[in-house]
């Protein structure tokens, strides 16, 4: 039966309530959330689906609470919050929804449930507790900074509070989704051009994109640079060699580091070259036949030839 109403906890809003809701609302458009912890409410109910409030969790009666005793862990013991049972329960719906391909829906629900659903879930039980200078800036934070204050004597100002937050919390599980989705629509393509490259040390893509997953999973190991083009000109760069850090499998020339223009063009033999970072592991030229060039001496370089 399609809900009427989405309920949750009134009072104080969290990331898992809000997030739980950016993923509900996508599904029931038509549904009213209600913010209560009334007895009516907060009963389990053919019209409703409950979550972060009730203390209960039963998927088939459609209530998502994580607080009470025996509360649902994952299958490595990690606890859930409302919003990974939401996501382990609705988000392939959602998903769906959002026109991510099917073939492509197990792999994004998988990611996304690692990469973002996960923390929030961690935060929210206490799991994790990020220090630091940039603890505050983690999303909970962020959106939690959206209540009201303590003395706003307004009474639709936690209501008012709670759908600005879950608007903007919206707009991050869509951009979320959205770059998870793209990754394996660029893993596709980076794959093909591998094929096409066959031994070659450079690979040429037909625009930028994310393209170390791609290169790893195929064990191109005999790769050292990219080339695609870029706006009006074309990008040379290196492939790092893991996801931590920023070392190359192989550096740009150092003759070339931190040139421009007429000297690189000077100092490269390349009529064209443009740019080249004066870290070493991103170059530009004017021409696809440049940037080309540019590489190719950079895997001279590289091997010693």
């Amino acid at each position: 039966m399609i809900p009427e109403f989405l309920v949750t906890h009134s009072g104080g809003f969290h990331a898992d309530e809000l997030l739980s809701s950016v993923v509900l609302t996508r599904l029931f458009p038509q549904a009213l959330i209600k913010r209560s912890r009334a007895p009516e409410w907060i009963t389990p109910g053919m019209d409703r689906i409950i979550y972060d409030v009730g203390g209960l969790y039963d998927a088939e009666a459609r209530i998502f609470d994580h607080h009470q005793r025996g509360a649902p862990v994952r299958d490595d013991g990690q606890p859930y919050s409302s919003f990974g049972l939401v996501w382990k329960h609705y988000g392939r719906q959602y998903l769906a929804a959002s026109n991510v391909p099917q073939a492509h829906i197990e792999a994004v629900h998988a990611s996304f449930d690692t990469k973002f659903v996960l923390p929030v879930d961690l935060m929210d039980n206490g799991a994790l507790s990020p220090s630091g200078p940039l603890a505050g800036l983690m999303l909970p934070s962020l959106l939690e900074t959206l209540k009201p204050d303590f003395d706003d004597t307004d009474p639709d100002a936690e209501t008012t509070a709670f759908h600005t937050a879950l608007a903007i919390a919206r707009s991050f599980v869509e951009a979320g989704i959205a770059r998870s989705a793209a990754k394996l629509r660029a893993e596709t393509i980076v794959h093909q051009a591998i094929v096409a490259t066959g031994q070659g040390r450079v690979l040429e893509l037909p625009m930028g994109m994310p393209f170390r997953p791609a290169i790893v999973r195929a064990g191109a190991d005999h790769l050292l640079f990219v080339v695609h083009p870029r706006d009006k000109d074309w990008c040379l760069t290196t492939i790092r060699r893991s996801d931590e850090g920023f070392e190359a499998r192989a550096d740009l020339p150092a003759a070339w580091a931190g040139l421009t223009n007429g000297e690189l063009e000077a100092a490269s033999g390349v009529t064209g070259a443009s740019f080249c970072h004066n870290g070493r592991f991103v170059a530009a030229a004017k021409t696809r036949e440049a940037a080309l060039a540019m590489a190719e001496l950079a895997v001279a370089e590289a091997l010693g030839d």
